[in-house]
């Protein structure tokens, strides 16, 4: 085999399950945002009682705080990853359920729901499992990110609303919660091999929906020869901060 069809059968191999980005290192980059989200959801998670860590991925990052809360709890909708985060998260309630909910728990149950990245934010759900005064904190994504790779692979699309700050906004206002905190970001990501950019379409499945290797093959290719010609492909994430208080 050539080159680029040795890096599209590594990047087609590489196990899907947790949320560990580390594979990628020396062959994709992305800028991180300024306010550094593990550090300040460590220090909230040392601060309270109990806590909900909503989509949780593979456990990584609530795993990596020094301090938990008595009463931990977390959510995950594909079964692979929640056996990750249950050998992660040991002594935490890990539970399959899904993204939009309904969640498995009493109401008033958390001081604090947190979520890294989640596919959709079931705000009402949010709300009604959050104790009076309790807070939901949340890095997202936002609207429009690495939309340069989609419209290399499938042409111009449209963005959705679906993911701006005005709609978290809005749908964390008609749930019943205070917005106390939101801001975004725009950040710098290179992809360095053609290998990369299929495990990351593999992985971060709404970047191109229904990606297969077989299906964007002629992309792929095009992907492989801009990246040899240029050294890179570029394209741009948005996330945004939010925090909401339940009153």
């Amino acid at each position: 085999m050539g080159i680029f069809e040795d890096l599209v059968a590594e990047g087609a191999a590489v196990p899907l399950e947790g949320w560990d980005f580390s594979w990628f290192s020396g062959r994709a980059t992305e800028e991180r945002p300024p306010w550094g989200y593990a550090s300040l959801i460590a220090a909230r998670l040392a601060a309270v009682k109990s806590a909900l860590d909503l989509q949780t991925g593979g456990g990584e990052v609530t795993a990596s705080a020094p301090v938990k809360p008595a009463l931990l709890a977390a959510t995950e909708s594909w079964p692979p990853n929640a056996r990750v985060a249950a050998r992660n998260l040991p002594g935490a309630v890990v539970v399959q359920a899904p993204d939009d909910g309904p969640l498995p728990f009493c109401s008033s149950t958390f001081d604090l729901v947190i979520s890294r990245h989640p596919v959709v934010t079931p705000w009402a759900e949010v709300a009604r499992v959050l104790k009076p005064g309790g807070t939901y904190f949340s890095q997202q994504i936002g609207a429009g990110t690495n939309r340069e790779l989609t419209d290399f692979m499938m042409g111009p699309q449209p963005v959705s609303d679906a993911r701006s700050t005005e709609r978290a906004r809005a749908d964390a206002v008609a749930a019943g919660l205070e917005v106390l905190r939101l801001e975004s970001v725009a950040l710098r990501v290179a992809f360095f091999d053609v290998g990369a950019v299929v495990h990351f379409l593999r992985k971060v499945l709404w970047t191109v929906p229904g990606f297969t290797v077989e299906a964007y093959r002629d992309r792929l290719l095009e992907m492989h020869e801009h990246i040899q010609e240029h050294g890179e492909f570029v394209s741009t994430s948005t996330r945004f901060l939010i925090e909401a208080r339940k009153p």
